[in-house]
């Protein structure tokens, strides 16, 4: 079996295994007649090809040169496929066994202790006294954008991300996307990313959103983000390149931790804090009608509330691992999280949903960013643009960016 051949059967083999997990095909724009030709055949079989295929990949000689990281990707892809379908047919590994086996990573080990040090630092932040949820609740309510406003800020805020985007990445001309705005959804927003450099962004309207996701969101699901990440990869890998794996995006794989992790980091890549304050104070505040000049306060918490990120992670090992029931998973959130218990139920129903999934937005940020600045010129900001559209036209999984 050759790579293209092997990339081939790859891609046949995740269309075949999305028949039974409508969520596992993020996007595809690959052979529209190898989608109408996918059946629904058992997961027993299924396994069987994957294991086959697996084994394959693992025996192919050595790349030509140029296509090494190229293969190493592929064999990382089809031997997490194979552990997906695995997981479809009632094989349940550990948090940590899964997201390795999926996404190349596995998250630090931490405990309630580690995060005591970073609710006291926002202690001392927050005004009022006594229970530091409720008072994270009560300050937040001042940033909520009004149901009325939340285009407004969100169209001006992915307008701005998509200009600095543009001023450091060549997009195509004909790059557009969509935004809709939806309810009764686990996630906050969605990028579908439809092929021909087109996405539709979706952003989930169960809660209030607050002012600081509106920058957050745009350049996460869009400019430099998923929607910037898809059409690189189609471009360059797809499009020039005729390799065929890469049309094809399951969600659990290891192409997700860079997907989420680069959307992450990409947040500062095009908004460095000093410009975020001042486009936040001009622009979006303002637009919101709320005070501008509260910015700087609300960005200092934000900061510590960044630190408590992993606390996610920690909990979600506890509970799917079945450490720890329901209840107590929306109270570890609540303390450890400090989301609000509407916001700890709807994330713990993402957790159950996705599983280790979540280890891609901060483990996936934190290394995309060391591997971006480690390769960047320090202080630099066209040097940390081209590093970081390298590393999203050229995909590396978590064990390549070590």
């Amino acid at each position: 079996m050759t790579l293209n051949q092997l990339a081939e059967a790859y891609v046949k083999l995740v269309l075949a295994t999305g028949q039974h997990d409508p969520g596992y095909v993020d996007a595809y724009y690959g052979p529209p007649e190898w989608q109408t030709e996918s059946q629904k055949l058992p997961l027993s079989e299924l396994l069987q090809q994957a294991e086959e295929l697996t084994r394959q990949a693992y025996s192919l000689p050595p790349a030509a040169a140029g296509q090494e990281l190229r293969q190493d990707f592929l064999r990382l892809h089809v031997a997490a496929l194979r552990t997906y379908i695995a997981h479809l047919a009632g094989t349940t590994l550990s948090f940590n066994e899964e997201s390795l086996a999926l996404y190349d990573a596995r998250s630090p080990d931490l405990s309630p202790a580690d995060f005591e040090p970073i609710l006291a630092e926002l202690d001392q932040l927050l005004p009022g006294d006594g229970d530091l949820n409720t008072r994270l609740s009560s300050y937040n309510k001042q940033f909520e954008i009004p149901q009325d406003k939340l285009d407004a800020v969100f169209s001006a805020a992915i307008n701005e991300a998509r200009a600095r985007t543009r001023k450091y990445i060549n997009l195509p001309e004909e790059e557009s996307f969509k935004v809709e705005y939806v309810k009764d959804q686990v996630w906050s927003a969605y990028n579908w990313y439809k092929g021909n450099s087109y996405s539709l962004i979706q952003v989930n309207t169960d809660f209030p959103m607050f002012i600081s996701r509106a920058i957050d969101l745009a350049s996460h699901e869009g400019y430099p983000g998923h929607h910037v990440f898809n059409l690189l990869i189609e471009k360059h890998l797809v499009n020039e390149n005729s390799w065929v794996e890469y049309s094809i995006y399951p969600l659990y794989s290891p192409m997700s931790f860079l997907a989420e992790g680069s959307a992450n980091y990409g947040i500062e890549v095009a908004f460095p804090h000093a410009e975020r304050m001042a486009f936040e104070k001009a622009q979006l505040f303002p637009l919101a009608g709320i005070d501008p000049a509260r910015v700087e306060h609300y960005y200092q918490v934000q900061a510590v509330l960044q630190k408590l990120s992993y606390a996610g992670n920690m909990v979600a090992k506890l509970y799917l691992d079945g450490d720890i029931d329901t209840e107590a998973a929306v109270a570890m959130l609540m303390k450890y999280a400090l989301s609000d218990e509407a916001r700890s139920r709807q994330r713990l129903r993402f957790m159950e949903r996705h599983r280790s999934y979540v280890i891609n937005y901060n483990l996936g940020q934190d290394m995309t960013k060391a591997y971006v600045e480690k390769l960047s010129q320090p202080g630099n900001e066209h040097s940390r643009w081209q590093v970081f559209a390298e590393l999203l036209s050229k995909p590396k999984t978590a064990s390549m960016m070590r």
